[in-house]
Parts: structure tokens; C-alpha cells; sequence
């Protein structure tokens, strides 16, 4: 099997600037979405280091990795190609916390991100993420969320499952608990799948699920068939339809035959 994949970033209706990031790395099978924090300087700063910094990890290790810098010690319990996906995206932390502490200019900032490597050796996608930003899977004509938000809501929700609306509503829903950048080291949450043909994944920040239920992604992803470059566009485009409150961001990858 093989893939088409497509990205796209944009601004949306409300905001001066794009914070957002992505990339698509095909010669790696990886494409990753990061939504900078930290007002327009430290954000997009903070977005763009996680890109170039986990795209120049992925280019130093497909050769030879015994001169790379790994942020730490291979996890026995994951397997050589999430090793590598979460070691890039914490050595892309640490990179933008020392550029946070080392530069009163960008003190502060940080990044969401949401990382996909195809292997296709194996046919599996890994999936690592920090903060809210989204995978999806879209098979069968059904969708999956892949990720779970790191946010205040969610940290409440895993320690009292039974918050009532009334508590949930006092919550608020777009603090998250974990992003690049806010200290030395960071947890990484790692999803693995076998792969099939026609499965389509949807990378994004929150600018997109924020303003898009998940259905309604699903039925455009439906809509636009094979063509990820136009289910990108009209993804961006519905979402500022519906109010463009953020910046948004989408990747959209189909696996095929």
C-alpha cells in the first residue's frame, strides 16, 4: 500500500496572525500539525521549531543514528518506529524550551503537536501527540478520534468520570494541560493501528474541531473521494464558514492500494 496526502493552513476570520505549522514528509511517511502558543512571536516561533526540529531528527536518523542526539533512553515498551516519533517530538521540546528560557522575546511560548508516521514496511501509523491538536481516522464510513486532548476537562473527567453538565460547564474547555516548550521533558501519548486500504487519517489543530463536529468532518472527507487536496481545502473552508474563530490547520492522508 502507499499514500496521497495534502495540508493546508490558514489563518481563519478572527486572528491577525497564523500560529500554525505543518508538515508533510513523504520520502519519511510523516506529516505533522503543531499550533503555536505564546501571542504571534512565541507562537509561531514555538510552532515552527517543532516542525523543522522533528523533520531534521527524521532526516539525521534515516541514515545513521549512532552520531543523533536522543533526548533519552529507547522505551522497551514501544517499538523502534514510536521510539523514534516520540523521541523526535521530545527533542523538539527541549529545543524550544531552551529557546524559551535563553530569549526574553519568546519566554513563555509553546506548541501543540500531532504527529503520523506511516510504515509502511509493517502497515501501521503511529500517532504521538502533545496537547489538543487531533488525529482522526476515517474508515468504513465511520470516524475515530485517535487522540485525546490534553485538557483541564479531560484531566478532570479521567479522575471523576461522573461530573454532572452543570460541573462540566464550570470547566473551562480550552485550557489544555501539556504542550511542547513548558518545561525540560514531556510526556508523549503514542497510538498504533494497522493500516487499510481507502483509510483516510485527518491531522488538525483545534481551529478545525473547534468549528467542525466530527460527522460533519466525516461527510466532506465522504465527499471529496480520493482527492485529499480537495477534502483539505473544504475542510479549512467549512470551518471558517462556521465562524473561523482560530487558526486552522489539516492534513489529510489516504492510504491506498
Amino acid at each position: 500500500m502507499n499514500f496521497t496526502a495534502a495540508g493546508l493552513s490558514d489563518v481563519g476570520l478572527q486572528r491577525e496572525h497564523n500560529e500554525d505549522s505543518y508538515c508533510i514528509l513523504s520520502e519519511h511517511r510523516l506529516f505533522v500539525v503543531a499550533d503555536g502558543m505564546g501571542g504571534h512571536r512565541g507562537g509561531d516561533v514555538a510552532s515552527h521549531m517543532a516542525t523543522k526540529e522533528i523533520t531534521a531528527f527524521f532526516d539525521a536518523t534515516s541514515v545513521d543514528g549512532d552520531d543523533v542526539e536522543w533526548p533519552s533512553e529507547e522505551n522497551s515498551r514501544l517499538s523502534p518506529d514510536q521510539n523514534r516519533l516520540v523521541s523526535a517530538v521530545k527533542l523538539a521540546n527541549q529545543r524550544i524550551f531552551q529557546a524559551s528560557v535563553g530569549n526574553s522575546s519568546v519566554q513563555g511560548m509553546g506548541t501543540t503537536v500531532v504527529g503520523a508516521f506511516y510504515a509502511r514496511d509493517d502497515q501501521k501509523i503511529h500517532i504521538a501527540h502533545v496537547g489538543d491538536s487531533r488525529a482522526y481516522r476515517i474508515r468504513a464510513g465511520a470516524i475515530t478520534q485517535l487522540t485525546r486532548d490534553h485538557s483541564l476537562l479531560n484531566d478532570y473527567l479521567l479522575v471523576m468520570p461522573n461530573l454532572t453538565d452543570a460541573q462540566r460547564e464550570r470547566l473551562p474547555s480550552n485550557v489544555i494541560t501539556r504542550a511542547l516548550g513548558m518545561q525540560d521533558g514531556v510526556a508523549v501519548d503514542v497510538h498504533c493501528e494497522d493500516v487499510e486500504p481507502g483509510d483516510v487519517y485527518v491531522l488538525c489543530s483545534d481551529g478545525l474541531n473547534g468549528m467542525v463536529g466530527d460527522e460533519r468532518i466525516l461527510d466532506i472527507v465522504h465527499n471529496a473521494g480520493p482527492d485529499v487536496e480537495t477534502a483539505a481545502k473544504a475542510l479549512i473552508a467549512q470551518a471558517n464558514q462556521n465562524g473561523g474563530e482560530d487558526n486552522i490547520t489539516v492534513v489529510v492522508v489516504r492510504i491506498t492500494e
